[in-house]
């Protein structure tokens, strides 16, 4: 049998090799022996190996090559990641390089194709699976949210108690592979005002739309809030993961409001970032609306995907969950 590396291996190596890889991969299971079924050995995806082998799985006999690859490519590098845990076939199968290569491509596509492509060869040795789990990047699949409370004084009655409340707000982002990103502060939960984080509602439900950098694990951001004295909104964060590539979690570094000039407001206001771009933190253009750095509500986001707002934990009342620990 010839092999990628031209090595020649004799019919009895190999035979002992295939019986070898029995003793481990062909083990009965217990609980498949009422269908007579065996896990058998499945050729990796770019193996040595040229001999062909037929899969008894009902799926794979009836499901052809190419329509189990059309099958992948629309899925998403973390649904992919699941289905790779279905089989080993499936696990090989998704090593395939396509696959992370366009995941990477349109998660970092203000870089540019040649950027992504220098990159990949002097950090992530060639490997774009390898690129997608260590390279930090924001996920467009979902909302970061960060939960804030702070208590606040009630009004005494009768001079006998002194009551309190918790008071319980959201910071809401959602951010887009274009570098533009939606920004909604309030005290509704998660699973109310994720339909509302996209473009058609962003100006009749308080949602403001901004542009954001992303320049290794730190990420700035800029909102234009409208009206007689515009005011900039300003955020630096910092990207990190609970594990590997997940990305799920956004420190926040600094939250700085300034005025601006309506005379420096070129162009949509969108881009509002280029115009702040080179701005000290106490800088403002504007003597009636002083830079204020904010020290309350800097709780770091969570990320939530789509398909969870509706269990999230976030969507708790106060007393149930008065205080929340992002991790």
């Amino acid at each position: 049998m010839n092999s990628d590396y031209g090595l020649e291996v004799s019919a009895e190596l190999e035979s002992a090799s295939q019986l070898r890889a029995a003793h481990f991969f062909s083990t009965q299971r217990p609980w498949l022996d009422l269908y007579g079924v065996y896990i058998k050995p499945v050729v990796p995806y770019a193996s040595a190996i040229s001999k062909s082998h037929i899969d008894p799985a009902l799926i794979h006999r009836y499901l052809p090559e190419e329509l189990l690859f059309e099958i992948f490519t629309r899925m998403s590098p973390y649904t992919l990641g699941r289905a790779a845990c279905v089989c080993r076939k499936w696990k090989y199968t998704i090593r395939n390089p396509v696959y992370w290569r366009n995941a990477c491509l349109k998660a970092w596509q203000l870089y540019g194709v040649v950027e992504n492509y220098k990159l990949l060869q002097s950090t992530y040795d060639g490997s774009w699976r390898k690129m997608w789990l260590l390279r930090p990047r924001i996920r467009t699949d979902g909302l970061y949210v960060s939960r804030n409370t702070y208590i606040r004084a009630g009004v005494a009655e009768w001079k006998v108690t002194n009551p309190v409340h918790v008071v319980c707000y959201f910071r809401y982002m959602r951010f887009y592979p274009s570098g533009r990103f939606l920004y909604k502060n309030s005290s509704q939960k998660v699973k109310d005002v994720a339909k509302f984080m996209n473009f058609r509602a962003a100006k009749t439900e308080g949602v403001y739309s901004g542009s954001y950098t992303l320049s290794e694990d730190k990420v700035e951001a800029a909102v234009l809030y409208p009206g007689l004295r515009p005011t900039v909104w300003r955020i630096r964060l910092r990207l990190r993961g609970t594990i590997l590539g997940a990305n799920n979690r956004m420190d926040l570094l600094s939250i700085v409001t300034s005025g601006v000039n309506e005379s420096d407001i070129v162009g949509p206001v969108e881009n509002i970032l280029e115009v702040i771009e080179g701005w000290e933190e106490d800088e403002t253009h504007n003597p009636d609306v002083p830079a204020i750095s904010h020290k309350r509500g800097l709780t770091p986001f969570v990320f939530i995907p789509f398909e969870e707002v509706e269990t999230s934990v976030l969507n708790l009342p106060v007393e149930r969950m008065d205080y929340f620990v992002p991790g």
